[in-house]
């Protein structure tokens, strides 16, 4: 990657990196692992699927009270990776977290097929200790009773425990992966109106609703050592 080829927003390199994948066959390009810690700092990563990213963040949706929801709710930040590894790529996302809006994630439910929307509701108590499958399996039935497939967006409704984050990107860096590891390592700083050149904003700056490229300055760019 020559940095005069590079792209002034990062999420125009992101675009075509996730098009590549998509191009390469990779299967489920969307998976990225998700990093939280806990109030008094106890990390944790998961994997999880991207739904959807663009100037206000990368989205994902997940079960609220789960360990990740908790986390969240404690210290809305967290870090993003693609782990592209088949074709020598990476993709590294931090900054703060925000819920997303009810509608937001009502539509997005109702996009699910319908299993998944009647396995959102049996695993309520997502990340808590059930004591078998059996049971898990029973009350997917009977959720499946109460709501029956009838080919429609709206016939499981929305959990009041189940809707969607995004993370708002403060900083993303791009990996390739290069011969006898002299990797390119690209990163992307978000640089805040009236401050300091390539500093990433503070937490009072990016607000809950995250920040757009045009509300919180340019991006500055800059080669990290391999």
């Amino acid at each position: 990657m020559a940095e005069p080829s590079l792209p002034a927003d990062p999420l125009a390199l992101f675009a075509a990196w996730f098009a590549d994948v998509h191009t390469f066959g990779l299967p489920e390009p969307n998976a990225m692992v998700l990093a939280t810690a806990s109030g008094d700092g106890v990390p944790s990563a998961r994997m999880v699927l991207l739904k959807g990213y663009g100037p206000q963040g990368f989205r994902f949706f997940t079960n609220l009270t789960s360990d990740k929801g908790r986390d969240l709710a404690e210290n809305p930040r967290a870090a993003l990776v693609f782990p592209w590894h088949a074709m020598h790529r990476q993709v590294r996302v931090a900054g703060p977290v925000a819920e997303l809006a009810r509608d937001e994630v009502a539509a997005y439910f109702r996009t699910r097929p319908y299993g998944s929307r009647i396995g959102a509701w049996a695993s309520e108590h997502q990340s808590g200790v059930i004591p078998g499958r059996d049971g898990l399996e029973r009350r997917y039935a009977e959720l499946a009773g109460r709501w029956p497939d009838e080919e429609g967006a709206d016939d499981v409704p929305l959990p009041d425990f189940w809707g969607g984050y995004r993370v708002v990107p403060e900083s993303i860096e791009f990996w390739q992966g290069r011969r006898d590891r002299l990797h390119d390592r690209i990163r992307y700083l978000r640089a805040v109106p009236g401050g300091a050149g390539g500093r990433p904003p503070s937490e009072d700056t990016a607000g809950a609703e995250g920040i757009a490229p045009g509300e919180a300055g340019d991006w500055t760019v800059e080669r990290l050592s391999p």
